[in-house]
Order: structure tokens, then C-alpha cells, then sequence
């Protein structure tokens, strides 16, 4: 499959490590790029479920294509989440083309841009509700489980797919949603902010919408998930857009060496971290 060239690819919410991350159609996807930048927006790594005995070999390759990129010159930005919180205290590391942050603002084409994976807003991930969030993650995974092993026997008769996980999801995270106004807080503070844009993870629900409010507009957009929605925002031809995996157009993952990529844009793209204020 010939690579695509894409400005800016953001990826949240893969939760490696645990059974519900897809990660060779993840790692058929990243195959499939050449980005200039990678920001992988928080929960990538899911340390509240991390389990010596279950880190697959697709897993492991998602990081290997992560570093490939790296190697090759794509500036990798890596912006912590609630799920891999534990390395928010090594928060601006910065190794060659790898910089470990908490949130991100980006300059393209005269616009900026606010990066952040969104779960400061939550208000299920901290104090004694964390315990509850850590509980219903792990409860989660047992659905995804219980979802796999009913989807084996759907094939078997030649039945499409369905997704038990994927409904009570959405419904969890429209109760959240509404209970926090996730999206509606998000976007008004970029808007204070002056932010053309605002890219939040976190929820697993892709979107992209303008909000307006008196105050002024700010197009929000959510990167989706690598769980259920199979998500991903690219930035391109001056425009963001979601993209949706499709297994059809796929082939089955393969290991191939990647070749060393054309020059990354720096000039037209540029990027803050420590000059930023406080959420």
C-alpha cells in the first residue's frame, strides 16, 4: 500500500496493554502514513489496567511503528492522559524528535491550535471518584471479552459483528458528557483563549462541530478512540478531518522496513509548550 502524506495525525485513547485496544488495525493504519507531526493525545499506554501477562506482539509493534516514525524525522509529541497519568511528573521531556508534555498549542497556517487529552474536565477521574473510574475501566475490559468471544460466535454462522461494548460506552460517556458539559467547557475556555481550534481525546467519541457562543466560535474536535470507533484526526491541505479505519481497505499487518521519509515541515508549523498558561 502506497503511504500517505499527512501534515498532522492525532491519535488518543489506544490503551495499550489491555484487550480491548486494536492494535494490529492500528498498526495497519500507521503503515499506511508518513506524518510530518504525531501527537498521540493521552491514554496510549493504559497503566490503571497494565498487565506483565498480556502486552501482545501487535501491541509491541504499534511502538515499534511510534519509533519508526521518530527514527525517520516525524516530530512526535506525546500528551499524557488520566490512564498513563504517571508520567505526567517527566511532563517537557524532550529526546530528539520525542517530547513528553501535558498539553500542546499548534501554529498551522496562521491558526492555532489547543491540544490537550481533555480528562481535567472530568470530574469521574479524580478524588474517591477515580477509585469508581478505575472499577468501571476494569469492568469495561470484561465486557470487551465477553463482546470478542460473542463476535467469534457470530462468524462462525457467517453473522455481521455488533458492538454490546460500544453501545453501553456511548452511553456512559453521553452521561458523563452531560453531567460535565465536556465538550461545551472545552470550547468555551479556547474560545477565552482565543484558539481557532480545540482537539480534546478522552470520551471516545469522535466529532467535529463548530461551537459559537456570545464570546466568539472555536471549532471542537475529538480524536475518537482505537477501542470501539477505530478513530483518527489528520490535518491536510488546510483542513482537519476524522479519519474512520476500514478494515476493507486494509491488508493484513506485515512487518516491512519503513523507508527514511522527506524533510518534516518546521517552518510552517510551529509548536508551544512551556510559554502555555494553566487549564
Amino acid at each position: 500500500m502506497e503511504k500517505r502524506p499527512v501534515d498532522v495525525v492525532v491519535l488518543s485513547d489506544v490503551h495499550l496493554g489491555t484487550y480491548g485496544c486494536r492494535a494490529k488495525e492500528l498498526v495497519n493504519y500507521l503503515k499506511s502514513i508518513t506524518p510530518n507531526i504525531l501527537i498521540l493525545n493521552g491514554d496510549i499506554i493504559d497503566c490503571w489496567q497494565f498487565s506483565k501477562r498480556y502486552f501482545p506482539p501487535a501491541h509491541i509493534m504499534v511502538l515499534k511503528e511510534i519509533l519508526q516514525f521518530i527514527t525517520n524525522g516525524t516530530r512526535v509529541f506525546y500528551i499524557t492522559g488520566n490512564h498513563d497519568e504517571m508520567m505526567r511528573k517527566y511532563t517537557d521531556t524532550r529526546i530528539g524528535n520525542f517530547t513528553l508534555t501535558d498539553k500542546l498549542v499548534l501554529e498551522i497556517d496562521n491558526k492555532m491550535t489547543w491540544i490537550f487529552h481533555g480528562d481535567v474536565f472530568d470530574n469521574t477521574t479524580k478524588g474517591g471518584a477515580k477509585f469508581l473510574a478505575k472499577l468501571g475501566s476494569s469492568g469495561y475490559q470484561g465486557l470487551i471479552r465477553f463482546n470478542r468471544f460473542i463476535n467469534f460466535i457470530l462468524k462462525l454462522f457467517g453473522r455481521e459483528r455488533v458492538s454490546i461494548s460500544k453501545r453501553v460506552m456511548a452511553g456512559v460517556n453521553k452521561a458523563v458528557s452531560k453531567i460535565n458539559d465536556f465538550e461545551l467547557i472545552a470550547a468555551e475556555l479556547a474560545i477565552e483563549k482565543k484558539y481557532d481550534y480545540v482537539i480534546c481525546g478522552h470520551i471516545h467519541q469522535p466529532q467535529k462541530k463548530v461551537v459559537e457562543t456570545k464570546d466568539g466560535k472555536v471549532t471542537y474536535l475529538n480524536s475518537g478512540d482505537w477501542v470501539e470507533h477505530l478513530t483518527a484526526l489528520e490535518y491536510q491541505h488546510g483542513e482537519w478531518s476524522i479519519f474512520e479505519y476500514d478494515e476493507k481497505k486494509f491488508p493484513v499487518a506485515a512487518t516491512v522496513e519503513m523507508k527514511p521519509s522527506l524533510s518534516v515541515i518546521t517552518d510552517e508549523i510551529n509548536f508551544y509548550i512551556n510559554s502555555l498558561a494553566a487549564i
